[in-house]
């Protein structure tokens, strides 16, 4: 499980700009809170050598599916979200998520640790609030 700034990173596909190449359908992880993108640990090494291929020839798009053809069971099983699930569970699960990490770190008196799981927190419940006015 990958984590983030006090939330759990979602396994995703997406594309990533390297230099002026597009890579299509890249495994990612991605921070609901932050929004920081990191490409699946799994598959780093070959999206690396992909990139500088893909870079060196000059083209411009690439999909990554189409170089690396399997992939070790569910990249994405040990992620606790991923993209296509209901935002609104999803989000409901990071805050559930972060408040059983508020109480370890209240127990370790861990004031920083505390601070920052609170900010998420309220990131997280205000996202909570739009979606759920949202699906009325």
């Amino acid at each position: 499980m990958s984590f983030c700034c006090g939330a759990s990173m979602m396994g995703t596909k997406g594309t990533i700009k390297h230099y002026r190449t597009h890579i299509h359908n890249v495994p990612l992880l991605f921070c609901p809170v932050c929004h920081r993108i990191e490409v699946h640990h799994l598959v780093a090494n070959e999206y690396e050598i992909l990139a500088e291929f893909a870079h060196g020839d000059g083209a411009s798009e690439v999909d990554f599916q189409d170089y690396v053809s399997e992939v070790d069971g569910d990249i994405y099983e040990n992620c606790v979200n991923c993209e296509n699930e209901d935002p609104l569970d999803v989000v409901q699960n990071q805050i559930d998520i972060s408040l059983d990490l508020l109480t370890v770190a209240k127990q370790l008196n861990d004031t920083h640790w505390q601070m920052q799981l609170k900010k998420r927190l309220a990131v997280m419940s205000q996202r909570r609030i739009r979606l759920m006015q949202k699906n009325k």
